[in-house]
């Protein structure tokens, strides 16, 4: 059987941490001065994979 091929966007994007999927928050790219602190603060935290999509995210990175 071939070697199946990753998806490098998704990698690039995904990281995998204790069997969870984590990627960066959404927004922080810029406009952020007009955000209160709290809010910029929690941008520059990693969140957790949307679980209806991490199955499709998976399959996209069978060595990860």
């Amino acid at each position: 059987m071939s070697k199946l091929k990753t998806h490098k966007a998704t990698v690039k994007r995904i990281t995998v941490k204790k069997h969870k999927l984590l990627k960066r928050k959404s927004g922080q790219d810029h406009f952020n001065a007009r955000e209160s602190a709290k809010t910029r603060l929690n941008k520059r935290r990693d969140v957790i994979f949307d679980p209806t999509l991490a199955k499709t995210a998976r399959r996209q990175m069978p060595y990860a």
